[in-house]
């Protein structure tokens, strides 16, 4: 089995499993998570009545995603060299990331933030093997 093969599996394995729970965690329990977040971005410039669309926007994003990694896995699309369905998930997954990225230094959560930034690189390298 060649590197880069096993390399496109694993980043998309990895953001299927990352975006389609954090699309359900954010359906399952929305009380919970707009909750979190409008305490989250309370001194922050975001208004708070912004919160809940910023929400439903990030979690159809992180959906599509997680749901075009997990098709692209089913698919074997990984297999293939080229922009398919798995690169498609993990670059949709990326924009997901910055916005969670802005997020997090508008709230002044640097650490926060350094977290996302790793999930980042990942899907930036996982897409130089595409």
């Amino acid at each position: 089995m060649q590197p880069d093969l096993v390399a496109r599996f694993l980043v998309t394995g990895f953001f299927a499993v990352v975006f389609l729970q954090s699309s359900v965690d954010k359906l399952t329990d929305r009380d919970g998570n707009i909750a979190y977040f409008t305490d989250h971005f309370k001194s922050s410039p975001v208004p708070s009545t912004a919160v809940p669309l910023l929400f439903w926007l990030l979690t159809v994003i992180e959906g599509l995603a997680g749901v075009l990694c997990a098709l692209g896995l089913l698919l074997g699309d990984f297999v293939g060299k080229g922009f398919g369905v798995s690169a498609c998930g993990v670059s949709i997954g990326g924009v997901a990331l910055l916005g969670l990225l802005a997020g997090q230094r508008l709230a002044k959560d640097y650490a926060g933030a350094a977290v996302i930034a790793a999930y980042f690189a990942v899907a930036l390298l996982g897409l130089s093997f595409f």
